[in-house]
């Protein structure tokens, strides 16, 4: 069992700063492919980012890319994802994943363990 609490989340206005973290206990954190989610009312939990065990190769959704940045500190067990340039429509709820397998994956089905979700709302 792997329990994941994110923190970070708030009020920002549009090109604002956040920076989400997620808190991993239980198991060897290392042992998991981290990723980051969000999903909005009325819509699917879509997916963010996502980050190797090692921290060495990550992957984005194209309309995150350049603005997020995702990164975890395994001594820390803590994955975080920077947000920088924020639109009205990054707005949603957003989640950490933990995944067992060591393959990447953008599918939220795939990921074994799941946070509470931490609000992001921007501002226009």
């Amino acid at each position: 069992q792997v329990l994941l609490v994110e923190s970070g989340g708030g009020l920002v206005q549009a090109g604002g700063s956040l920076r989400l973290s997620c808190a991993a206990s239980g198991r060897t954190f290392s042992n998991y492919v981290m990723g980051w989610f969000r999903q909005a009312p009325g819509k699917e939990r879509e997916f963010v980012a996502t980050i190797s065990r090692s921290g060495g190769n990550t992957y984005y959704a194209d309309s995150v890319k350049g603005r997020f940045t995702i990164a975890r500190d395994n001594a820390k067990n803590t994955v975080y994802l920077q947000m920088n340039s924020l639109k009205p429509e990054d707005t949603a709820v957003y989640y950490c994943g933990a995944r067992a397998v060591t393959i990447l994956t953008m599918i939220p089905g795939d990921y074994d363990y799941w946070g509470q979700g931490t609000q992001v709302t921007v501002s226009s």
